[in-house]
């Protein structure tokens, strides 16, 4: 890809973040993201990406691979605490920069991505550190409390992490005081979703 290309791509991947962010991933329009990006073209989301789901996509996959270059996957008999810790710290790290804020604002929208309530996990997290982690959680909880809950538990982790972390995001861009600094935030959320997870 020509470098020209290289960067208005990564300019339309910001300015979709900020406006799937700020507008919602519904409510977001096409033509807000070119003209934030500084694209004259309308259809520029459409050469770049295929349509508004393709840079949605690339904003989830971009993500997803920069957490996963600081995922672990616990030894196996770790336990659920140190799985929900690994899961949980890269993904709460995206809070520190603006960018990442905003991911976790637009994962929040779409926190049925990653496809575990259904058991058919989103590709875009094939062969990832995250995956790897995500597995090895069904495995604890199928043991503990059998398929079908499961899925329900690991579904609901996401939908509450999103949530939390998105929260935490909307806050901090609107000014309030934190009751709670990062690493203290960070290592409550991991017992409270330990506790649910164990329940």
């Amino acid at each position: 890809m020509a470098r020209d290309a290289t960067l208005t791509r990564a300019r339309l991947i910001r300015a979709g973040e900020r406006r799937f962010a700020r507008d919602g991933v519904r409510g977001a329009r096409v033509a807000d993201i070119v003209r934030d990006a500084g694209q004259g073209n309308d259809s520029a989301v459409g050469y770049h990406f295929g349509s508004r789901q393709g840079l949605l996509h690339a904003i989830v996959e971009r993500h997803v691979a920069q957490m996963d270059r600081s995922r672990v996957l616990p030894p196996p008999g770790s336990g659920l605490r140190p799985l929900v810790e690994a899961i949980v710290l890269p993904t709460a790290a995206l809070l520190v920069t603006e960018e990442g804020r905003d991911f976790l604002r637009i994962m929040e929208q779409v926190s049925d991505w990653s496809g575990l309530g259904a058991g058919r996990p989103n590709p875009v997290l094939e062969g990832t550190v995250l995956a790897a982690q995500l597995e090895a959680l069904d495995s604890l909880l199928v043991a503990r409390v059998g398929r079908v809950l499961a899925r329900e538990r690991a579904a609901l982790l996401v939908t509450f992490l999103t949530a939390s972390l998105a929260e935490r995001a909307r806050s901090r861009a609107n000014g309030a005081r934190q009751r709670l600094g990062h690493e203290k935030f960070t290592d409550h959320l991991v017992d409270l979703l330990t506790a649910a997870l164990a329940a």
